[in-house]
């Protein structure tokens, strides 16, 4: 009775452990096809994991730091040479240096969460992408007021 347990564990166990392994191979084939499956551009190329970041409903003040990811899809290295937010709340941050043919990049966005209610804002990113010298990011959300306090008792 023990060896029939044992070897249906084991039986569970491999199974388990091999489609483990299937799903880790597939998640690593799906990655690879991803980056190789861009469009390749004669010059830089710019093109984003997403072009719109929805914070949904966060709290008053909290964390509004995000980011947007890049890939130079070019043969030749991309320059971006500013940033703009559509107001003082959105603040973003540029790369400094080239980014180079096939390699990330990042555009961080900072959104003042002090601001309570829905926000719709945008980012201009200024490049020398090739047929895109503009590229417009959006960010959304809606920040909550903080909780009222609880009535107390007299």
């Amino acid at each position: 009775m023990k060896k029939i347990f044992l070897i249906a564990m084991l039986t569970v166990l491999g199974i388990t452990i091999s489609n483990a392994q299937e799903t880790s191979k597939k998640s690593k084939k799906a990655k690879t096809t991803a980056t190789a499956s861009l469009p390749k551009v004669d010059g830089a190329g710019m093109v984003f994991e997403n072009e719109t970041i929805d914070y949904g409903t966060v709290a008053h003040n909290a964390d509004g730091n995000r980011q947007f990811v890049f890939t130079n899809n070019g043969n030749k290295p991309l320059i971006i040479t500013n940033t703009q937010g559509s107001c003082g709340c959105t603040v973003p941050t540029t790369p400094k240096e080239p980014i180079a043919p096939g390699a990330k990049g990042v555009i961080g966005v900072k959104y003042a969460t002090d601001r309570v209610g829905p926000f719709t804002k945008t980012v201009t990113v200024t490049s020398n992408a090739e047929g895109q010298a503009s590229k417009v990011l959006t960010i959304k959300g809606t920040v909550l007021p903080d909780a009222a306090p609880a009535a107390t008792k007299s």
